[in-house]
């Protein structure tokens, strides 16, 4: 019986490749679904068998612990170049986007502590 592995929605292209190919260089017989037309189905790659998952799930652990160092080799980097995006470098290049952000997070905080506030106060 087949057993799921890794959901691929919000998944950049490359790391899906990336995966794909790891476990075709180890061996481990994969297949995947497709999220369909409206985006309901769930897209995502499964292990064929149940023998090779603790494997798999192994080889998905120690890549995506070799993808976190890379990318966080990347930012430190890009910080101590002084080339990393700030707030308020991204405040001057998207000003709309940001506040809208923060108006939106202002919103679910208010309402979310309000009702605590006011049972409270009784």
């Amino acid at each position: 019986m087949a057993k799921l592995l890794y959901k691929l929605r919000g998944v950049p292209e490359q790391e899906a490749n990336e995966i794909r190919e790891l476990l075709e260089r180890h061996g481990i017989e994969y297949y995947e679904t497709e999220a369909g037309r409206w985006q309901i189905s769930l897209a995502a790659i499964w292990i064929r068998h149940n023998d090779d998952y603790v494997h798999a799930k192994a080889l998905l652990d120690a890549y995506h612990e070799k993808l976190f160092r890379e990318v966080r080799a990347d930012y430190l980097q890009r910080l101590a170049d002084g080339t990393a995006d700030t707030f308020w470098q991204r405040l001057q290049r998207e000003p709309l986007r940001v506040i809208l952000y923060i108006l939106a997070v202002a919103f679910i905080v208010y309402f979310t502590v309000v009702p605590f506030i006011q049972w409270a106060m009784q």
